[in-house]
């Protein structure tokens, strides 16, 4: 949804930041790749410093990298499908690295399965829609996308960093409304699609 709202802001500023990556000649399926491997290693490391904080702000570096590959793409003439493709699988890697990672250090497991199947599944609402009829990756204004839970995470685990005492509960009580809002957002991609494809029924009639 922040995506959509702020979108023609936004990107002259990623293109404008992406240019060192554009003058060094890389692609944007190495940019994207080099956002996964980011995001990995930041993980690893909280696995070792222990420091929400650092996680929070380290993540908000990594994701921000990650978001180059578009700028990059349209910077260099190179945007395309299969890349449009790689960028959404990592993307779903990343999520993983990071609930994994805050499952282990914070034995909330279920709640991070929780988390990533709503991830998981809010992505797939539109994607199985779109094996159905030809949608417009535009019109799908839904409230706790990719951006929102990228923020939102890292605002959780900022959140905890300054308040040690409660480090716990608040990674337990954002993991839990991470779960609760990207289901919500699930269902409400299902509904639209399903009106879409009921649509869809009734003009091929």
């Amino acid at each position: 949804m922040i995506d959509g709202l702020i979108k023609d802001k936004i990107d002259p500023l990623w293109e404008a930041m992406a240019t060192p990556l554009v003058k060094a000649g890389w692609s944007p399926n190495q940019v994207t790749f080099a956002g996964l491997v980011l995001v990995v290693l930041v993980s690893l490391g909280y696995v070792w410093h222990g420091s929400p904080l650092i996680y929070g702000l380290a993540l908000g570096v990594a994701f921000a990298f990650d978001a180059l590959d578009g700028a990059v793409a349209r910077r260099r003439d190179m945007r395309s499908l299969s890349g449009g493709y790689f960028d959404a699988v990592v993307d779903r890697y990343q999520e993983l690295a990071v609930l994994g990672t805050l499952a282990y250090v914070h034995d909330v497991w279920i709640l991070a399965l929780l988390a990533f199947s709503g991830s998981v599944l809010t992505s797939y609402a539109k994607a199985r829609a779109a094996i159905e009829m030809p949608v417009s990756n535009e019109n799908w204004p839904d409230f706790f996308e990719r951006m929102e839970r990228v923020i939102y995470l890292c605002l959780v685990l900022v959140l905890a960093g300054l308040l040690p005492a409660y480090k716990d509960g608040i990674v337990v009580a954002g993991l839990a409304g991470f779960a609760l809002l990207s289901h919500a957002t699930a269902l409400q991609r299902a509904r639209r699609a399903w009106g879409m494809l009921k649509v869809e029924d009734q003009s091929r009639k």
